[in-house]
Protein backbone atom coordinates (compact mmCIF):
# COMPACT_ATOMS: atom_id res chain seq x y z
CA UNK A 1 0.00 0.00 0.00
CA UNK A 2 1.25 3.48 -0.86
CA UNK A 3 0.31 4.95 2.55
CA UNK A 4 2.58 2.50 4.36
CA UNK A 5 5.62 3.85 2.54
CA UNK A 6 4.66 7.52 2.85
CA UNK A 7 3.85 7.56 6.58
CA UNK A 8 7.37 6.70 7.86
CA UNK A 9 8.83 9.23 5.43
CA UNK A 10 6.36 11.89 6.66
CA UNK A 11 7.24 11.20 10.31
CA UNK A 12 10.94 11.49 9.51
CA UNK A 13 10.40 14.71 7.50
CA UNK A 14 8.47 16.34 10.37
CA UNK A 15 11.20 15.21 12.79
CA UNK A 16 13.86 16.83 10.60
CA UNK A 17 11.76 19.99 10.39
CA UNK A 18 11.58 20.10 14.20
CA UNK A 19 15.35 19.76 14.52
CA UNK A 20 15.84 22.40 11.81
CA UNK A 21 13.55 24.81 13.67
CA UNK A 22 15.58 24.27 16.85
CA UNK A 23 18.91 24.87 15.11
CA UNK A 24 17.80 27.80 12.96
CA UNK A 25 15.95 29.35 15.89
CA UNK A 26 19.06 29.16 18.06
CA UNK A 27 21.22 30.72 15.32
CA UNK A 28 18.73 33.51 14.64
CA UNK A 29 18.28 34.18 18.37
CA UNK A 30 22.07 34.38 18.73
CA UNK A 31 22.33 36.84 15.85
CA UNK A 32 19.53 39.00 17.21
CA UNK A 33 21.21 38.91 20.63
CA UNK A 34 24.45 40.28 19.15
CA UNK A 35 22.48 43.05 17.44
CA UNK A 36 20.54 43.83 20.64
CA UNK A 37 23.71 44.05 22.74
CA UNK A 38 24.82 46.92 20.51
CA UNK A 39 21.45 48.68 20.82
CA UNK A 40 20.39 47.91 24.42
CA UNK A 41 21.87 46.96 27.74
CA UNK A 42 23.25 43.46 28.15
CA UNK A 43 20.51 42.66 30.65
CA UNK A 44 17.70 43.53 28.20
CA UNK A 45 19.44 41.74 25.34
CA UNK A 46 19.89 38.64 27.51
CA UNK A 47 16.19 38.53 28.41
CA UNK A 48 15.32 38.92 24.74
CA UNK A 49 17.66 36.04 23.91
CA UNK A 50 15.97 33.79 26.46
CA UNK A 51 12.54 34.67 25.08
CA UNK A 52 13.62 34.05 21.47
CA UNK A 53 15.25 30.74 22.36
CA UNK A 54 12.13 29.72 24.28
CA UNK A 55 9.92 30.43 21.28
CA UNK A 56 12.20 28.39 18.99
CA UNK A 57 12.21 25.50 21.45
CA UNK A 58 8.40 25.61 21.78
CA UNK A 59 7.91 25.44 18.02
CA UNK A 60 10.53 22.70 17.64
CA UNK A 61 8.91 20.66 20.42
CA UNK A 62 5.50 20.94 18.77
CA UNK A 63 6.91 19.55 15.52
CA UNK A 64 8.68 16.74 17.35
CA UNK A 65 5.45 15.79 19.12
CA UNK A 66 3.70 15.64 15.73
CA UNK A 67 6.46 13.37 14.42
CA UNK A 68 6.14 11.12 17.47
CA UNK A 69 2.37 10.87 17.01
CA UNK A 70 2.73 9.99 13.33
CA UNK A 71 5.47 7.49 14.05
CA UNK A 72 3.73 5.78 16.94
CA UNK A 73 0.08 5.77 15.99
CA UNK A 74 0.32 5.40 12.23
CA UNK A 75 3.28 3.02 11.95
CA UNK A 76 3.09 0.65 14.94
CA UNK A 77 -0.03 1.22 17.06
CA UNK A 78 0.54 -1.27 19.89
CA UNK A 79 -0.02 -0.72 23.60
CA UNK A 80 3.67 -0.37 24.50
CA UNK A 81 4.31 2.24 21.79
CA UNK A 82 1.21 4.18 22.82
CA UNK A 83 2.40 4.19 26.46
CA UNK A 84 5.81 5.50 25.38
CA UNK A 85 4.10 8.17 23.26
CA UNK A 86 1.94 9.20 26.23
CA UNK A 87 5.01 9.65 28.43
CA UNK A 88 6.81 11.64 25.71
CA UNK A 89 3.78 13.89 25.19
CA UNK A 90 3.41 14.50 28.95
CA UNK A 91 7.10 15.43 29.29
CA UNK A 92 7.03 17.71 26.24
CA UNK A 93 3.78 19.31 27.38
CA UNK A 94 5.34 20.07 30.76
CA UNK A 95 8.37 21.57 28.99
CA UNK A 96 6.08 23.63 26.74
CA UNK A 97 4.14 25.00 29.71
CA UNK A 98 7.36 25.81 31.56
CA UNK A 99 8.83 27.57 28.53
CA UNK A 100 5.60 29.50 27.95
CA UNK A 101 5.70 30.72 31.55
CA UNK A 102 9.35 31.69 31.13
CA UNK A 103 8.80 33.51 27.82
CA UNK A 104 5.51 35.30 28.44
CA UNK A 105 5.34 35.42 32.24
CA UNK A 106 1.96 33.67 32.33
CA UNK A 107 0.52 30.18 31.99
CA UNK A 108 -0.86 29.26 28.56
CA UNK A 109 -4.45 29.26 29.83
CA UNK A 110 -4.20 32.73 31.40
CA UNK A 111 -5.39 35.78 29.48
CA UNK A 112 -2.90 38.14 27.95
CA UNK A 113 -2.52 41.35 29.94
CA UNK A 114 -3.36 43.50 26.89
CA UNK A 115 -6.56 41.56 26.14
CA UNK A 116 -7.90 42.21 29.65
CA UNK A 117 -7.99 45.98 29.06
Amino acid sequence: MIGESIIPWAAHAVELAGVAVLLIGALVAGGVFVWRVRQQSFHDAYHGLRADLGRAILLGLELLVIADIIGTVAIEPNLQNLAVLAVIVVIRTFLSFSLELEVSGRWPWQQDRESRK
